[in-house]
């Protein structure tokens, strides 16, 4: 939970820039990359990342620019990784002017339950950490490189001069 503003933007920052790493990584080829029928495809996955979050901040009673066409997943990855940029810097300019630290023992409203606003913030950065932990796998089905998040991805192990766990 965040008791300042400040703590939520480096939170966020970092988050948002771990999640850059997984959408710059992405391939037109791979966005339609998917579990099985029944689940969502990688591109559509990323742009629920990019259109949910504007989509969360709004409902918490922030204002921010709203994704447009957020229906409609765009073709190109180089377009999804462009709009993830724009959306995590809103975020944290919206926040930053329209918060203050003391707001953040407030509660609000939000989906249907009262919650303080720290606990919003906290939940938007707990929403693109899951979603960008489904992207990473789908990233692997799709052969496409994963980095390392908070550690070394696999192929990273060799450049730090260490064999890579195998179990």
């Amino acid at each position: 939970m965040y008791s300042s503003i400040a703590g939520f933007i480096e939170d966020w920052n970092q988050e948002a820039a771990l999640t850059q790493s997984q959408m710059d990584a992405l391939q037109n080829s791979s966005l339609q990359q998917r579990v099985s029928s029944d689940d969502r495809t990688l591109g559509r996955i990323a742009w629920h990342i990019v259109t949910s979050t504007p989509g969360m901040l709004i409902e918490f009673g922030i204002k921010v620019p709203i994704v447009e066409n957020a229906k409609n997943v765009p073709e190109s990855a180089k377009e999804l990784a462009g709009a993830f940029r724009r959306v995590s810097t809103d975020v944290a300019h919206a926040v930053k002017e329209q918060w203050t630290d003391s707001s953040l023992t407030e509660e609000v409203n939000a989906f249907g339950r009262t919650m303080t606003k720290a606990g919003t913030l906290s939940l938007i950065v707990k929403h693109i950490i899951h979603h960008r932990g489904q992207m990473t796998v789908l990233m692997r089905q799709a052969g496409v490189r994963v980095s390392g998040l908070y550690g070394p991805a696999r192929e990273e192990w060799a450049q730090i001069g260490m064999n890579a766990p195998t179990i």
